[in-house]
């Protein structure tokens, strides 16, 4: 085992116990986002999402499923390989197309740190048996609901409204762990090329409870080092907000089809280092594009995180300049599967963390029905 991983499990668990005081930034693994489409399009989904994804996007959105049962998987890898990024989706629609439900999983987590509390021998010797690996991980479980509203008496706008339960665990090894319980509520709409999106997140306020189980020798080493010895705390998640407009260039019966989406993360938690900030509101602009050649080859790209930043090579402090986190990707769909790829960025482009993405989509209803032609 090489030292840098050793040397991994001090700085991950004083990451957490940070994390594990009354504070409000907050869950901020639940908006990484998820699936290649929309990570390639910067996040920008809130209006256009209509497939299992939408659990997590904007529940409205999973109205649009026609087939009995889609499923969606996701994998990604940070901070070379040290961070998996997992995700697993279930939707269905009820049998009058008019309602859908889903359920999906969400894990961020580090695994196979080394725990090394008892590694080190009194007399300075190294005990490999006693050299363990313990796991960091947040979960996020969303049980999603959808139905079709008639909200205008023209038939061409069709409107949807949606909401997720949500629960969050969060668990450093045994050492600590915390519970949490939440709500989202979206909607969206469709005129002819127009698309719309509002999803507000953790409506009403997400409240996560930690407790700690700290061994008699754990909370030895914690006062030797100088470290507080946590006995309970929690953390505040409060609302987000997401806008969403989108517009489609050409007809549908066009076999080359173009897909412009803006969105605006309004957050409420405090100042943050988006472009436009308050003291008490934060606004966080995304762009994505989607490019598809008869909704089977996808071109997609995006740009988010945008932020305004101090110039340091002035002197002044007074000169700014704007970065981003960009990201781009392609997609495939051999139906009943559907392949998505991303490559895009935890940072903005000026000190960049590439990954690679990878989500798989597969139609059941669709597969079912190809089988049954084989037959006949």
């Amino acid at each position: 085992m090489s030292l840098k991983r050793v040397v991994l499990i001090p700085l991950i668990f004083a990451a957490h116990i940070s994390l594990a005081q009354s504070r409000i930034y907050v869950n901020e693994y639940l908006n990484i986002g998820v699936g290649a489409r929309g990570l390639a399009m910067g996040g920008a989904q809130s209006a256009s999402s209509a497939d299992a994804y939408s659990g997590y996007w904007n529940t409205a959105g999973l109205v649009h499923i026609k087939e009995q049962l889609q499923v969606g998987a996701m994998h990604a890898e940070y901070f070379s390989g040290n961070a998996k990024y997992d995700f697993v989706t279930l939707a269905m629609p009820t049998k009058d197309k008019k309602r859908a439900l889903g359920i999906s999983l969400l894990r961020f987590a580090t695994d196979d740190i080394p725990y090394t509390i008892d590694y080190v021998q009194p007399d300075g010797s190294f005990d490999e048996s006693k050299l363990k690996s313990i796991s960091a991980g947040d979960y996020a479980f969303l049980i999603s609901y959808a139905q079709q509203l008639k909200l205008f008496k023209n038939p061409q706008i069709k409107t949807s409204i949606g909401g997720n339960a949500k629960i969050v665990f969060r668990n450093i090894g045994s050492m600590a762990s915390a519970w949490g319980a939440g709500a989202d509520l979206a909607l969206q709409a469709q005129y002819k090329k127009w698309y719309w999106g509002v999803t507000a997140k953790d409506i009403t306020t997400t409240y996560t409870t930690w407790t700690f189980n700290l061994s008699e020798k754990e909370k030895e080493v914690f006062g030797k080092t100088g470290n507080e010895i946590p006995v309970k705390s929690f953390e505040v998640m409060n609302p987000r907000f997401i806008l969403g407009a989108g517009y489609s260039f050409f007809k549908p019966e066009n076999k080359i089809h173009l897909l412009a989406e803006i969105n605006t993360d309004l957050t409420t938690d405090g100042k943050r280092s988006s472009l436009i900030k308050s003291k008490s509101v934060s606004i966080d602009p995304r762009l994505g594009l989607e490019l598809d050649y008869k909704k089977t080859i996808f071109l997609r790209a995006g740009v988010c995180n945008i932020q305004s930043v101090l110039d340091d090579a002035d002197s002044t402090q007074q000169k700014k300049y704007t970065i981003f986190q960009p990201s781009m990707g392609i997609g495939l769909k051999f139906s009943p599967i559907v392949v998505d790829y991303a490559y895009t960025s935890l940072q903005t482009q000026s000190n960049p963390l590439f990954s690679h993405i990878v989500s798989l989509r597969i139609d059941i209803a669709n597969m079912a029905t190809k089988a049954k032609k084989t037959e006949d």
